[in-house]
């Protein structure tokens, strides 16, 4: 079982504001997912092959190539950009 200061702590890494209520129906709840979990643990798998993925495919992603872009698209692209730093999008700070 959870405790209200569990709740908490995950809460903070998440970046959440939770209110007393909230924290204490989220202790319920995440206890009750745990528990569900500890029940998963307890299935036998012997004999069952491990899978990370099931369609076969193997780095089926394209390459990752940089391509010369014209100035005149770059301008058309960033017209609607909120902000915008010579020919960069300008965002806000993630942290």
């Amino acid at each position: 079982m959870l405790t209200i200061k569990e709740v908490q702590h995950i809460a903070k890494l998440a970046r959440l504001e939770l209110t007393k209520k909230e924290e204490e129906k989220l202790v319920d709840e995440l206890s009750s997912i745990l528990g569900y979990v500890d029940k998963l643990q307890e299935v036998n798998t012997d004999g069952v092959e491990i899978t990370s993925q099931v369609t076969g495919l193997i780095n089926s992603v394209r390459k990752d190539v940089v391509e010369e872009t014209s100035s005149e698209k770059v301008k058309d692209i960033l017209t609607n950009a909120p902000e915008k730093e010579e020919n960069l999008f300008k965002v806000k700070n993630v942290f």
